[in-house]
């Protein structure tokens, strides 16, 4: 018998600084960000405090069965329900979690966030978030070429969007019939 998951979406604590940091830092993904520095813990802190009482801004902690496995953080960008997302998985959540992360994230910026679009970005050489993106359902909006210099040469960037519309239809589709 398999054990049932239990996943959610949790506010982000000073208590995760620790453990966001090291996902952060973690070469698989550090080497995918737009700032591929390793972060300090001052500098993470520092961070943390700035975004903390800002109010367009929700950090997030992806759980399953209360063990910390993703970091979330939502944006405001427009009005009328437009958020941007940014996230990345621990590098060692098992990956058949990728899928519920997804969904229970969006499921959170769509219901918790009253969020009508959700739009996300990713460096195109980064295959594992543009995949993920199609996968979850995000439509490509445009590539924006040669918008990210990391110091040695240009990386285009792929913007993404899903609407709380089309979201409501991929998971009434995947649900299938009654």
């Amino acid at each position: 018998m398999t054990a049932e998951l239990i996943a959610r979406v949790r506010k982000m604590t000073k208590d995760d600084l620790g453990t966001v940091l090291a996902w952060r830092n973690h070469p698989s993904i550090r080497n995918v960000m737009y700032t591929t520095d390793e972060i300090s813990m001052g500098e993470h802190q520092e961070w943390f405090k700035n975004r903390e009482g800002d109010n367009k801004t929700r950090l997030l902690i992806f759980e399953v069965n209360e063990e910390p496995q993703g970091f979330i953080n939502f944006r405001d960008v427009g009005r009328g329900g437009i958020v941007e997302w940014g996230f990345y998985l621990a590098p060692d959540a098992p990956r058949d979690n990728r899928r519920l992360f997804g969904r229970v994230t969006l499921k959170y910026a769509f219901a918790n966030l009253g969020a009508h679009k959700v739009c996300g970005q990713a460096l195109v050489s980064n295959t594992r978030s543009t995949r993920f993106h199609k996968i979850l359902g995000f439509v490509s909006e445009g590539m924006f070429r040669e918008q990210h210099f990391d110091g040695e040469k240009y990386h285009d960037v792929e913007y993404y969007g899903l609407l709380q519309s089309e979201w409501r239809a991929k998971m009434a589709d995947e649900k299938g019939p009654a």
